[in-house]
């Protein structure tokens, strides 16, 4: 049997609406008071009804957040900062993960949608944009992260993933390398068509350099193996001597499949960098070269927008992109 306000109220020897005050505004009750109020809690498991409150008033403590991939560390620390910044302002996230599944994506969006939550931050995979409209026409703020929200009446936080795919890119051909492939997909990601077109650019503006275009199913450790053994099996003058991985865990794939095959060692045959700079890139077995993001800063800086836009739904869209850095280790021979 589920235990009520008023029985709390009965036990603690107050009024209902002296339990309502300890539990929603405790500044307005004596001290006394507020701590026979919260024994009676305790010595009843009351838990309150938080759905009903804010169906009550309109608006939910929590915020939704929608990322491609939970078992990326990039944005795994990316949540860990928007969780950091939200609770600092006393709020919570609830976090969906769309698995790089459009259909996922839309049904976590309708979900939060129903929940009434207070704003969404998304990194979006599919098209989405008449869903975040309808959520802003409700009251509920959208704000993109890790990609840039361009002609979309949307504010967002991102990285110039153009100018980091072409700081990879200029980074490989420093250091002596004229062929290289890229590897990452799939291609309709907003970030892996920003860094290929980066890494394009910087190729095409070098005598003598060729690209390669490698395209993966996903951004995990599985794909970059699977891609770094078709690069093993290739004759030596074949080979690409360079690989731009899309992201670290794919990095990490072709640099797991480098070390297994014979005759490519890395960086001296083959060297390779990623994209991220992630927990671990810097520990594998040979230290990986990456271009790194600030992570932790979007997380925190997309919920700063989104509280903003919450309170001030008139206030103007703002787009935030924050640049990338190279971050060069032993992979590429740095």
């Amino acid at each position: 049997m589920s235990v009520s306000v008023r029985d709390v109220a009965a036990r603690a020897g107050v009024s209902v609406g002296t339990v309502s005050n300890v539990l929603n505004r405790p500044e307005r009750v004596s001290g006394t008071t507020v701590d026979r109020v919260r024994d009676a809690i305790r010595e009843l498991g009351f838990v309150r009804n938080d759905a009903a409150r804010q169906l009550r008033a309109g608006r939910s403590q929590s915020i939704g957040l929608v990322i491609l991939d939970v078992g990326n560390p990039f944005f795994t620390e990316l949540a860990r900062g928007a969780e950091e910044r939200a609770a600092a302002l006393g709020l919570a996230v609830l976090l969906g993960n769309s698995g790089e599944d459009p259909a996922r994506e839309a049904r976590y969006l309708d979900l939060f949608e129903e929940q009434r939550v207070r704003g969404v931050l998304i990194s979006s995979v599919g098209e989405v944009t008449e869903q975040l409209e309808r959520l802003r026409n409700r009251g509920t703020a959208t704000v993109f992260v890790d990609r840039r929200a361009g002609d979309l009446p949307f504010s967002s936080v991102s990285v110039d993933d153009v100018a980091g795919g072409r700081l990879a890119a200029q980074h490989l051909i420093e250091q002596g390398r004229r062929r290289i492939a890229f590897v990452g997909g799939p291609r309709d990601l907003h970030q892996v068509r920003d860094r290929l077109a980066g890494a394009r650019s910087a190729v095409e503006a070098a005598p003598g350099c060729m690209l390669e275009v490698i395209e993966t199913e996903s951004l995990t450790v599985r794909q970059g193996s699977l891609a770094g053994a078709a690069i093993a099996a290739r004759d030596a003058a074949d080979r690409p001597d360079a690989v731009f991985a899309a992201n670290d865990l794919l990095a990490v794939g072709v640099l797991q499949a480098a070390a297994q095959a014979e005759g490519l060692r890395v960086p001296d045959e083959l060297a390779i960098i990623g994209y991220d700079d992630i927990a671990f890139a810097a520990s594998t077995v040979t230290p990986l070269s990456s271009v790194r993001q600030p992570s932790h800063l979007i997380g925190q800086t997309g919920v700063e927008i989104l509280v903003r836009e919450a309170e001030e739904p008139d206030t103007p869209r703002e787009q935030i992109e924050f640049q990338p850095e190279l971050v060069p280790r032993a992979s590429t021979g740095a």
